[in-house]
């Protein structure tokens, strides 16, 4: 995953390529909970402290389709977050006598890698090329207690809880809820389809009210939505659409599934108003074959304003679709969404506030209470 601009992020996935959802590519460890256990025995010697053992750029953080991707031959870890530091303990093969000579432990700031030498082979205990935020590498130090590697690691941003180690569907639909801070989400972009499939696991996910613009507008004009095109026009079915979305966006804790193509109103620019209310997540089909393409294509969309889509939050890229595939687009969405908060902090409590004075078009630059949009006549103060 990366991010484009300060405001936005991009995520690029490709169906062609198994999806690590479901970890059927490895065996998936069993996440143990414990409580911290006291140490015995633990040797200066025996701790670890790499900064001369990091390897800088060593995994790609877009391998396997920008999802989190986690190979073991260890059947338990246990993990526990401390707050500013996180600690991952892996199970060693009982009845084996290990020194540090025997341990690889490479990271950087967001992977890690750890090895151990048996029978003269090197066994990969676990390897990750996203773990769930950054890590200071430099600060990392690994010890052997008893049967157990321990890896503890100094987060980036200590006030993160890390639901796990690793980034998976499971740790961003937990962790993500500490960041949403209970803002909605909508999917837009040119396939319907697309939006409900991808909307719905959002929802299922994150523990949301999943709604369908789609289904709310055929439940309400008792007719199908070509067929109010072919009667009323496409401008008619966005303007209808465009009332549904002003009603929900009062709502707090859904996904909305927003239409898509012509007569859909998150395609129109001066259809937004309301939409700003919630976190958007674009996903939009793409030619492009990797990650530099993708991105610089999303740059070309953002810059395209007359495209409605191009205010949105956050930017999904598909090469290809495939509706089996729809929960590994939920997940990079999820991880785009949680890069671009963990970079402003403050935007869920601005979505709040922008819903509290009106929904009034003033996103991102909100002006103070009592402006009116219909009469300004020069520039106001905004809120930061």
């Amino acid at each position: 995953m990366a991010a484009f601009s300060p405001s936005s992020a991009t995520i690029f996935h490709s169906p062609s390529l198994v999806p690590i959802t479901g970890q059927r590519s490895f065996p998936s460890p069993t996440r143990i909970r414990s409580s911290p256990r006291v140490l015995r025995g633990i040797h200066s010697r025996e701790l670890h402290r790499f900064s001369q053992n990091v390897t800088a750029g060593r995994f790609n953080s877009f391998s396997c389709n920008c999802l989190s991707a986690v190979s073991t031959t260890t059947l338990d870890y246990e993990f526990t977050d401390g707050g500013k530091e996180v600690e991952l303990r892996l199970r060693l093969k009982t009845g084996e006598t290990l020194s540090p000579k025997d341990i690889s432990v490479d990271a950087d700031g967001t992977s890690l890698a750890v090895k151990e030498k048996r029978n003269g082979l090197l066994i990969t205990l676990l390897e990750t090329n996203q773990l769930f935020d950054k890590i200071m590498p430099s600060e990392t130090i690994w010890y052997i207690d008893e049967d157990q590697l321990v890896v503890n690691m100094k987060k980036v941003d200590g006030e993160l809880k890390w639901p796990d180690v690793v980034e998976s569907w499971e740790s961003l639909t937990a962790g993500m809820m500490q960041l949403l801070k209970g803002a909605s989400i909508y999917v837009v972009g040119d396939s319907t389809e697309i939006n409900q499939k991808v909307s719905r696991e959002l929802a299922v996910g994150l523990g949301y009210s999943p709604l369908d613009s789609m289904e709310l507008l055929e439940s309400f004009s008792k007719q199908t939505i070509d067929s109010w095109i072919l009667a009323e026009g496409a401008d008619s079915v966005a303007e209808a659409e465009s009332s549904v979305l002003e009603s929900l966006s009062s709502h707090v804790r859904t996904v909305v599934s927003t239409l898509g193509g012509k007569h859909g109103a998150a395609g129109r620019a001066d259809k937004w108003r309301h939409l700003y209310s919630g976190f958007t997540v674009w996903v939009s089909q793409t030619e492009a074959t990797d990650e530099e393409s993708a991105k610089e294509e999303a740059r070309r969309n953002k810059q395209e304003r007359e495209i409605g889509y191009s205010n949105a939050d956050v930017v999904v890229k598909l090469q290809g679709w495939d509706p089996t595939h729809a929960k590994s687009v939920a997940q990079a969405s999820l991880s785009a969404l949680k890069q671009l908060i963990i970079s402003d902090k403050g935007l869920p409590g601005k979505k709040s506030l922008y819903i509290r004075l009106g929904c009034r078009g003033d996103w991102p630059n909100i002006k103070p209470p009592g402006w009116d949009p219909s009469s300004d006549t020069g520039a106001h103060p905004s809120f930061s």
